[in-house]
């Protein structure tokens, strides 16, 4: 048993009383209802992986969850190249990781998720029901034999057996998302004519014998959860009475939990990205949980204490998964129960760190939490000499730093000439979609005031005052100005910053380009094609922009009709120099769906322009060796940034020594990855 909660502790958690009951299996127990979701995170594969692994798991237990699914590990090399588990001695490798968390909090329960990616898994010897290459994988499946399902079932037992040798309480085993199992129950993928093809009742034959298999190899004393696409979001996708059907056939086999899921990797609807709503899918799992006869989990997009209680709460679900809030913050679960929500890194599901570097082969971490699965490498530790430092600019990096400084020991002054922390934060809030930037702001605003950094606001600094004040360190996060591109005309009346046009500081025409299409450029874009409702606060609206209908649940859960989009009222040209295809840039996991929604609304994007002059007439360009003018009202400039040095050079000049973080060291985009990473990692040093 955990130490007992002081009264304060108690009254926190009486505010979220679904979140801290504890759920009885029977023969065991969790001792809250939030768990860490499955989440890859690229240590399984490196050299040092199951010790980073272990301190990585081990500080989320400490951090209050009541349980952890691991990263997707494979149970034979089909499945995929990366970490595997099916021998003795692999599963001692893992044994590092299950007692770092035990010993961490004997209470929480840690599961390994088993992963057959089958199509997906980025190898010729992929395997799945029949010869279809995946929209999104590298090769074309090979076709199981009936002897290589019956190995493939033989695998999955032998995983999960060596999963409970290495002392995980259970297993999570996933049938969704467009893996193998996922392929076999769906008739697009699985086009086979024997007992594991063609009906229903043969096509789910392959999830129940793999459940049945996995509990037969455990016995009954061990969590077995299955992981089910309660909404493949995709045409041809599962109807509802079959994951009815499914559901109960998998607990009839022997699953203590099901954990929905929701998508394929493969469907046109965003169901993790910043622009989808808070717990945007739980009502999905909330039907499903009427007609089962054991918990469910829910998940996408949970990411504070009160929306994992609302969902509880609502019904909706027995458990709440929250995976990218856990590498965001460690002690959400600890935040809440001791009533401290304002200090909650929240996830801001831009996937820029995470499951952008996932799909793309780099190790995972987090914008907002540079130490996620840099555990053993990156720590904030008192320092032995406490030093006053001026941090000038309150952008990301020079919020990162102060608070890490702050809380490492150092005294700490903030500095910035706006009457507000955040920078370009104070940019990414206004764009719709991104409305989670006002939760990172609240954030620092909070831990600048716990961590005693003294801030000085609409403050002017200069190379005497720095003097004046004997600062031991001087570090300059000035931040960026934009570029202005060497271009005739480009002082005329109609061209507009995208600092003014983010601001509304002046006026945008009906018929704008566009100059730029960065992430600066769609974020523009976004901003003025924009009418209503942000569909990230509205469930309606987006529900209406990605064609999903949640009500009548039809095949896939879409409506297969074209998007109810608002179109723009603006005509837009979206422009860059560069021939690659427009947003080809933009992040892997999100900017599909950035490019969709601008193409909906009639945005134009228009590559390998050579931009001539601006003048009354609008902007002359020459594409394709072609001159060609758009007329246009309003020309936005988007066309990158330069690092604002003019403090850090003049202090150069007077000999004082000071260091450069943020987009002040490098500015070629604005990448808040890598100012908070960058400013976190000098705090941590200093």
């Amino acid at each position: 048993m955990g130490p007992a909660a002081s009264p304060s502790q108690a009254a926190s958690a009486s505010r979220y009383p679904h979140v801290f009951s504890p759920l009885d299996l029977g023969f065991t127990r969790l001792k809250n209802r939030v768990l860490m979701g499955s989440m890859h995170t690229g240590l399984e594969e490196a050299e040092d992986g199951f010790h980073r692994l272990a301190a990585y798991y081990a500080e989320r237990a400490r951090g209050g969850v009541g349980m952890i699914i691991t990263g997707g590990v494979y149970p034979n090399r089909e499945a995929g190249r990366g970490s595997k588990l099916s021998t003795p001695a692999e599963a001692e490798q893992h044994r590092e990781v299950t007692e770092a968390v035990h010993a961490a909090d004997p209470e929480v329960k840690i599961c390994l998720q088993i992963l057959h990616t089958g199509p997906l898994a980025g190898t010729p010897d992929c395997v799945a029901p029949s010869a279809l290459k995946s929209r999104i994988g590298r090769y074309t499946p090979n076709a199981l034999t009936e002897e290589g399902i019956a190995q493939q079932i033989a695998d999955f037992a032998q995983c999960a057996r060596m999963a409970q040798k290495a002392g995980y309480d259970g297993v999570e085993i996933i049938g969704s998302a467009g893996y193998l199992i996922s392929t076999f129950l769906v008739q697009k993928t699985n086009l086979r004519t024997d007992r594991w093809g063609g009906p229903w009742e043969n096509r789910m034959r392959l999830a129940v014998e793999v459940v049945r298999a996995v509990r037969e190899a455990v016995g009954p004393d061990f969590i077995l959860i299955f992981r089910i696409s309660a909404m493949d979001m995709l045409e041809g996708g599962l109807a509802w009475d079959e994951v009815v059907g499914l559901a109960q056939a998998i607990e009839a086999a022997g699953a203590n939990m099901l954990s929905t899921h929701f998508c394929w990797h493969e469907a046109p609807v965003p169901t993790i990205a910043t622009m989808v709503p808070r717990a945007a899918f739980t009502s999905v799992t909330g039907r499903l949980r009427q007609v089962v006869g054991v918990p469910v989990i829910t998940s996408n997009r949970i990411n504070m204490p009160q929306v994992a209680e609302d969902v509880l709460a609502r019904g909706d679900a027995d458990l709440v998964s929250m995976a990218r809030p856990m590498l965001a913050d460690p002690e959400l679960v600890n935040k809440a129960r001791e009533g401290r929500e304002d200090e909650i890194n929240t996830c801001i599901a831009c996937n820029q760190a995470c499951l952008d570097h996932t799909f793309t082969g780099r190790a995972v971490s987090c914008l907002v939490n540079p130490r996620a699965c840099n555990e053993t490498t990156l720590n904030y530790l008192p320092t032995s000499q406490a030093k006053r430092i001026a941090v000038v600019g309150a952008g990301p990096a020079g919020l990162a730093f102060s608070t890490v400084a702050a809380q490492r020991g150092h005294q700490v002054t903030l500095f910035d000439a706006a009457s507000e922390i955040g920078g370009q934060f104070n940019l990414a809030k206004q764009i719709p979609g991104k409305e989670e930037f006002h939760e990172t702001l609240r954030y620092f605003r909070t831990m600048l005031a716990k961590r005693g950094v003294t801030l000085r606001l609409q403050t002017q600094v200069d190379v005497a005052m720095l003097q004046a004040e004997g600062f031991d360190e001087v570090v300059i996060a000035t931040g960026i100005m934009p570029r202005t591109p060497d271009l005739p005309g480009i002082d005329h009346p109609k061209v507009v910053s995208y600092l003014d046009a983010i601001r509304g500081r002046k006026a945008i025409g009906q018929r704008v380009a566009i100059l730029g299409a960065g992430g600066i450029g769609f974020d523009v874009a976004e901003l003025i094609t924009h009418t209503g409702a942000s569909g990230a606060l509205d469930l309606q609206v987006f529900s209406r922009e990605w064609g999903i209908d949640f009500q009548n649940h039809p095949r896939g859960g879409v409506t297969g009709v074209l998007p109810q989009v608002t179109p723009s009222e603006r005509e837009v040209w979206l422009m860059q120099r560069k021939t690659d295809a427009v947003g080809k840039s933009l992040g892997r996991t999100t900017g599909w769906t950035h490019r969709t929604v601008l193409q909906r609304r009639g945005v134009h994007m228009v590559a390998g322009v050579e931009y001539l002059k601006i003048d009354d007439a609008g902007l002359h360009t020459r594409i394709d060796g072609e001159p060609r003018l758009f007329p246009v009202d309003t020309v936005i400039v988007c066309a990158g940034q330069t690092p604002l040095r003019t403090l850090f050079d003049q202090l150069q000049a007077a000999g004082l020594p000071a260091r450069l973080v943020g987009g002040a060291y490098e500015a070629a985009e604005l990448d808040a990855k890598r100012a908070i990473d960058q400013a976190s990692r000098l705090a941590a040093e200093v």
